[in-house]
């Protein structure tokens, strides 16, 4: 017992000098750990803040930034309000003066009224969107004049996916079609009474040999022919004068009506007036284009349901692979990335930007990040009223007209597919002057979007530029061999090489082998396979350029897709 109290004692005077100990010390710990606190505090403001990452990896060290203080991945907010850095004019194509659309008819292409066939008549049944219709109609003149027949003025395709009613003369000025091309083919506005019309189809790619063995027979027999499903029936390469025949057609005779050019022009001016150069933009970021290419754009889901749920009405598709269509360039770049990529382009914020789009999949979600890149954002809604548009507005065809004419005419014109209305834009801004005309190199942007959190702005728009060459409309995009003709009109397009044989003697007189009245141009590095092969003509005169395999080939080929659902064929078209 007595041991007991002597221990509870001890531990109650241990207690008893812990408390002392305790309150001796307590506001010395205190201050201490304020003055800590403090410290940090200050040291986190100080010091310089961390990098937002869009995607997750690995960070970069000080030591391998040029700028102590560069944040590291690209971000929205993390782009330049000017854009990336070039040296060269954005705003055209460089040697693009000494280049100029050619398609006059040589002295051996005889008159149509001297060897047209009396009482043979041929007729197309056109199909498709508008552009997919108009190389149905380029096509026809053409193998008209193989045929040596009258062609009667085609029919445009009413019951397709596009559902539009509108006839030729609704779309196109006919008199002037009839007219200006008499001296090339003999056109009527409907068949005479008295001969049976006789339905026929031709082999796609169809070349002169061939229409002269299949058709030509039937048309001396029964008199009048119809083509049907007439699009892509015509060889893509024919002897000169018909290519030249072709060039005519499409940039000369296929005149929009008074109505449609008026619009179009107005809504052209209304762009002017805003800003002295503007971008079009083809977006084709549709839920039916999404659907089709089987990619996936991190919507989680929702979005492998809504996308799948489309696809599945089209029984001829197959499984998709999103990540393999990714590295194949087959996906088109969302809106953020076409505006990240123009942003690295060297086009500032303050850009206006014409969007020639149907129905975005998810809207206005999708859309904010390009507004955000380009806040001036534009389209025909927008700058025109609904009385304006109510003529227009129940026609997908003279709708897409206006669009046409808004693209056409702009400074640069961005394409996110290779449709119909992308390859004939890009031919025709060819033979009016190489207007810059940018297709993304989806197959190598893929890789850039998919590091952008692991480099700087510099490091980004350095590469999307260098990815961007041979894809940018200028002169030499293109090496030799076979090209979509109507997007590459190569026999359509001369070189003026006195002017530039003029230019080369001033830079050879001036021994610096650079234009002494241009800037230096940026050079960056790219990889070979992107590299367009240049031509040198060296002979005086005009010299025709031959035509080439376009260095800047594209996955997003739908216009070519044959299917044996025309729904989906007919969406796909422009």
């Amino acid at each position: 017992m007595a041991n007991h109290r002597r221990r509870h004692h001890h531990l109650h005077h241990n207690i008893t000098s812990s408390n002392r100990l305790s309150r001796r010390f307590l506001p010395a710990i205190t201050s201490i750990v304020g003055v800590l606190f403090l410290c940090f505090f200050v040291l986190s403001f100080l010091a310089p803040r961390p990098s937002r990452l869009l995607h997750h990896g690995r960070t970069r060290s000080s030591s391998s930034s040029s700028d102590d203080d560069a944040s590291v991945g690209v971000s929205i907010s993390s782009v330049p309000a000017i854009g990336g850095k070039t040296k060269h004019d954005i705003w055209r194509s460089k040697d693009s003066e000494f280049f100029y659309g050619c398609s006059n008819a040589s002295s051996k292409f005889i008159k149509a009224d001297i060897i047209t066939r009396r009482n043979r008549y041929l007729m197309i049944a056109t199909s498709g969107g508008l552009n997919q219709q108009r190389t149905g109609i380029i096509d026809a003149v053409a193998a008209a004049r193989i045929l040596n027949v009258t062609l009667v003025v085609p029919k445009l395709d009413q019951r397709s996916y596009w559902k539009d009613a509108s006839n030729f003369e609704d779309i196109f000025d006919i008199d002037w079609f009839i007219s200006f091309l008499s001296n090339d083919v003999k056109i009527l506005k409907e068949l005479p009474n008295g001969p049976k019309v006789t339905t026929m189809r031709v082999p796609r790619k169809c070349n002169e040999r061939c229409y002269e063995k299949r058709v030509l027979p039937v048309i001396m027999k029964r008199h009048a022919v119809r083509l049907t499903k007439f699009d892509y029936r015509l060889a893509n390469r024919l002897e000169t004068d018909l290519q030249k025949l072709r060039c005519r057609v499409n940039y000369q005779a296929l005149k929009f009506t008074s109505p449609i050019l008026d619009m179009g022009k107005l809504l052209v001016q209304r762009m002017r007036a805003m800003s002295k150069h503007f971008i079009a933009l083809h977006l084709r970021f549709e839920p039916d284009m999404l659907a089709f290419s089987g990619c996936y754009y991190g919507g989680g889901d929702k979005e492998k349901k809504e996308l799948g749920a489309i696809r599945k009405r089209w029984k001829t598709l197959h499984g998709s692979n999103p990540d393999k269509a990714r590295r194949q360039g087959r996906c088109p770049l969302t809106p953020e990335e076409v505006g990240l990529m123009l942003r690295a382009l060297g086009y500032s914020k303050d850009v206006h930007i014409y969007v020639a789009s149907g129905e975005v999949y998810r809207g206005e979600e999708t859309l904010a990040p390009l507004k955000m890149l380009f806040p001036n954002f534009h389209s025909k809604d927008t700058i025109a009223s609904k009385e304006e548009l109510e003529s227009f507005s129940g026609f997908s065809s003279r709708m897409a007209a206006l669009d046409f004419i808004v693209c056409d005419e702009s400074d640069v014109f961005v394409t996110n597919n290779n449709g119909n209305m992308a390859k004939i834009l890009a031919g025709r801004r060819r033979y009016f002057g190489h207007k810059p005309t940018i297709r993304p190199n989806a197959k190598k942007l893929n890789k850039l979007f998919l590091n952008k959190g692991n480099m700087t702005w510099e490091e980004f728009s350095s590469k999307a530029r260098s990815y961007q060459r041979g894809f940018m409309g200028l002169p030499h995009e293109s090496r030799p061999g076979r090209g979509e003709f109507h997007e590459n009109p190569a026999t359509c397009i001369c070189e003026n090489s006195d002017a530039k044989a003029m230019r080369d003697a001033n830079l050879r007189k001036f021994g610096t082998g650079k234009d002494p009245f241009k800037k230096e141009e940026e050079t960056e590095d790219h990889d070979a396979d992107d590299e367009s092969e240049s031509t040198d003509p060296d002979t005086d005169g005009d010299v025709l350029l031959q035509e080439r395999q376009p260095a800047n080939e594209t996955m997003l080929d739908y216009e070519g897709f044959s299917t044996e659902e025309p729904e989906l064929e007919d969406m796909l078209s422009d």
